[in-house]
């Protein structure tokens, strides 16, 4: 897999995340407690997010990206 298409993965599910986000805002505006979707956005949200967690440490560990620190000289 190329460096590109790891980087749009990973900017993929963030959007998702955002959008998830953004979606439990507005349900919890317009709804006023009355349904359960803003529970079932944050809920898809949290899930997203840990999934991109596990995805970023199983690629680490099988070397399909490269870790490196923060202000590190090459």
């Amino acid at each position: 897999m190329n460096d590109s298409l790891k980087t749009l993965l990973i900017i993929a599910f963030l959007i998702l995340i955002v959008w998830n986000l953004g979606a439990g805002l507005y349900y919890l505006l317009v709804d006023k407690g009355q349904s359960k979707r803003t529970v079932n956005a944050l809920t898809k949200r949290i899930g997203l997010s840990v999934l991109l967690i596990l995805i970023i440490i199983v690629s680490i560990k099988m070397g399909w990206i490269q870790p490196h620190g923060i202000g590190s000289n090459p």
